[in-house]
């Protein structure tokens, strides 16, 4: 099975989460896609808070009401994607570079529940590499920063994040503690955020499978 059908399946799994009046907060990502495709076919009578401009205009696009973050207060709960998940259930997401917003909304809310197809599932944190948004002023300070915390390259993207930021792909290699060096990058003067994920925030992880769903928790997760 592709890996566009597993995301498809795991996506449409998670739409079952979702009960007529929530308030939802909708991730960004090939794997949301699915989610919210299937949550507009369903006409769910929810109302979601995104974290992307392409996931505002998807939802919109398939009827879904739509609020801002203002307006939002607490949500019941958050389905997202990522680009990795370790057996603890900590995430890198940020591959689209949304996670300043996706972090934001997945905080405010209740429950938080990841999906991705299994190809998504790492030993451990760091092939894929940890984005980061900065002000644009402190791109060159922020770079030193994260070469002293040990990141052997620094590429910054040519697309600025929804926030009007700069976005950089740090590589550290294998993160053997992804919570200490999320403290350490968090404490970097200039960053704006960063898209290492603490498992203690994930009720679940949603994976596509095969044809198969596999719901992963922290209790159970083990080393794919």
């Amino acid at each position: 099975m592709s890996r566009e059908q597993e995301k498809r399946v795991a996506g449409r799994h998670a739409a079952g989460l979702v009960e007529d009046g929530m308030r939802i907060g909708l991730g960004t990502g090939s794997t949301v896609r699915h989610l919210v495709e299937a949550l507009g076919e369903r006409g769910a009578d929810i109302i979601c808070l995104a974290t992307s401009a392409a996931t505002e205009q998807l939802a919109a696009a398939q009827g879904l009401r739509l609020m801002t973050a203002e307006e939002a207060g607490r949500l019941d709960l958050t389905i997202d994607g990522a680009d990795e998940i370790d057996p603890r259930l900590n995430l890198t997401k940020g591959g689209g570079g949304a996670h300043v917003r996706e972090k934001i909304v997945a905080h405010m809310s209740d429950r938080f529940v990841v999906i991705a197809d299994v190809g998504k599932l790492v030993p451990a944190l760091g092939p894929f590499g940890t984005p980061l948004e900065a002000l644009a002023w402190a791109r060159g300070p922020v770079t030193r920063s994260l070469r002293a915390l040990g990141a052997t390259e620094v590429r910054w993207r040519k697309t600025p994040s929804d926030n009007g930021n700069p976005v950089a792909d740090a590589h550290f290699g294998t993160i053997s503690d992804p919570v200490a060096l999320a403290a350490a990058i968090d404490a970097v003067p200039g960053m704006v955020g960063h898209g290492l994920f603490p498992g203690a925030w994930v009720e679940r992880a949603v994976i596509g499978a095969g044809t198969e769903v596999r719901e992963v928790r922290a209790a159970d997760a083990g080393t794919p």
